[in-house]
């Protein structure tokens, strides 16, 4: 259930793993399944055509019997007839099921938070509507400063929008990144015209004749606004997983396989609450790169394997000339390395605990991030100074013995 990158994954992996009975994969959208990254980059800038965003043509589930069950939802599931019940009132037969159900964004229950010109946004439809709003010379209030809501501010001000960012934390990225990395892309942001007000507590929405005109903050500052776009986080869809009695917790909790509570049943991307051995704990990732890994080895294991998934998580954001690259999890880290400068455009941040290095943080500085990726996935101890040095060759690093 669910027609994105891991529910796609999954079932291709299935087919190329020797499964040869009926696939079906059932999403809530009617289009076949596409990308989501590029919804708050390129193709909300108008720079991807819309077909572009498609992973594959039609023919391709076709020649890999995979059926698409498009625009259909599922209710419930009924796992002691294995069946998953959707809304239109057919019922699906399962032997093995994958839970892919994602994690849309995470809503602001305020007053005037149902006016018309508030956006969120996860789907292709909430895009398409994004992008026909943006207007020159018109007003846009982001509430939340993660990489989404910053995304969109960088494509909104690109198009001659007047851009204020609201962010509830003393700085944007707070929970996803470091201080130099949030400082150099405040800088960015400014630098573009892009207005970012900190410890900003939004309180409600102005609105005339059923659409938005401002944000109030609680202290009473007010943002006038043409559109707004809310970009405060996710939260894992695990409704259906809830109501079939299944083990939740930050997510749909699984094992290494992808397994849930039921045997039967697997979850995979970002709704999976998952053991990462690599990382050392139960991690739930929001990210493509898991989905596409986690749903291509999960569909492997429900088509008879028994290899365990632990893959090094890895996130990027473009936002206007910037390119913000990392990899690995930085929680925890006792010491960091500052790679270069953040004043000349071009720097990493490398985080390190106990002398290993756990995560890196890379702004334009492609090479550092594909070095560090295999330094992190090898868990390599190299000393902060090492790293820290710009004549330090990460790739003679790489090819040196542990």
């Amino acid at each position: 259930m669910g027609a994105g990158q891991a529910g796609v994954q999954a079932a291709l992996n299935l087919r190329q793993a020797g499964f040869a009975g009926e696939l079906l994969l059932v999403g809530d959208e009617p289009h076949p399944p596409y990308q989501r990254p590029p919804l708050s980059k390129a193709f909300l800038a108008g720079e991807m055509e819309q077909k572009r965003l498609f992973f594959f043509a039609p023919e391709l589930y076709a020649e890999h019997n995979i059926t698409l069950r498009l625009g259909e939802r599922v209710a419930s599931i009924d796992c002691k007839r294995k069946l998953a019940c959707l809304r239109g009132g057919d019922t699906l037969p399962y032997d093995r099921l994958l839970l892919a159900t994602g994690a849309p964004p995470r809503r602001l229950s305020i007053p005037g938070g149902d006016l018309n010109g508030i956006h969120y946004l996860r789907s292709l439809a909430d895009s398409l509507a994004l992008r026909e709003a943006l207007r020159p010379g018109g007003r846009m209030v982001v509430v939340g400063g993660g990489y989404i809501g910053l995304e969109i501010a960088a494509v909104a001000r690109k198009t001659g929008m007047g851009v204020a960012v609201l962010e509830a934390e003393a700085r944007i990225l707070a929970r996803v990144a470091a201080e130099e990395t949030a400082a150099f892309m405040t800088r960015t942001h400014e630098s573009h015209g892009v207005t970012i007000h900190t410890q900003a507590q939004v309180a409600r929405f102005l609105g005339e004749a059923g659409r938005v005109t401002g944000v109030v903050c609680a202290d009473e500052s007010t943002f006038p606004a043409d559109i707004a776009v809310v970009g405060i986080g996710a939260a894992p869809a695990v409704e259906l997983a809830e109501a079939a009695g299944l083990a939740v917790d930050n997510g749909i909790v699984t094992d290494e396989y992808g397994r849930t509570s039921d045997a039967h049943i697997f979850a995979a991307g970002d709704v999976a609450n998952h053991p990462n051995a690599l990382l050392g704990g139960r991690v739930r990732l929001e990210s493509v790169q898991n989905a596409l890994e986690q749903g291509g080895a999960v569909g492997r294991v429900m088509a008879g394997g028994a290899q365990p998934y632990a893959a090094l998580p890895w996130f990027w954001s473009d936002q206007f000339d910037v390119k913000l690259r990392i990899a690995g999890l930085s929680q925890g880290h006792d010491q960091t390395a500052l790679r270069g400068a953040p004043e000349s455009g071009a720097f990493s941040l490398f985080f390190l605990r106990e002398g290993i290095i756990t995560a890196a943080e890379c702004v334009n500085a492609a090479g550092d991030f594909m070095a560090a990726k295999r330094l992190i996935t090898q868990r390599r101890s190299i000393p902060p100074e090492t790293l820290a040095d710009p004549q330090t060759d990460l790739k003679a690093l790489l090819r040196a013995k542990p």
